[in-house]
């Protein structure tokens, strides 16, 4: 038996890894997204696979994991959030605006 065991974000986890790993200039959403999988996954005791890539990507954008902090928190500090430059929808997509009436 095993003692690997599954992350229940994986598959969200997973492609947001293959993002990072095809970033060749990673953007602030990249930069904070790297930082918290790293932390998340860091003496999990399974997805390897994830924490190898995470790695690799670290490598790849020529960053140690202090730098990497620094920059993810000076993003946070400066009040960045991820996917702040996305307008989500929220709820249940019934629009009160487009409503006409007196």
């Amino acid at each position: 038996m095993s003692d690997e065991q599954n992350h229940p974000l994986y598959e969200q986890d997973r492609a947001i890894t293959d993002r990072l790993l095809a970033a060749a200039e990673p953007g602030s959403d990249d930069v904070v997204d790297l930082a918290r999988l790293l932390i998340r996954y860091d003496g999990f005791p399974g997805a390897a696979d994830i924490r190898d890539d995470l790695s690799k990507a670290l490598r790849l954008w020529g960053l140690s994991r202090q730098e990497l902090n620094g920059r993810a928190r000076a993003l946070w500090e400066s009040g960045h959030r991820p996917g702040s430059g996305q307008q989500e929808a929220v709820g249940s997509g019934f629009d009160t605006a487009d409503q006409t009436g007196p």
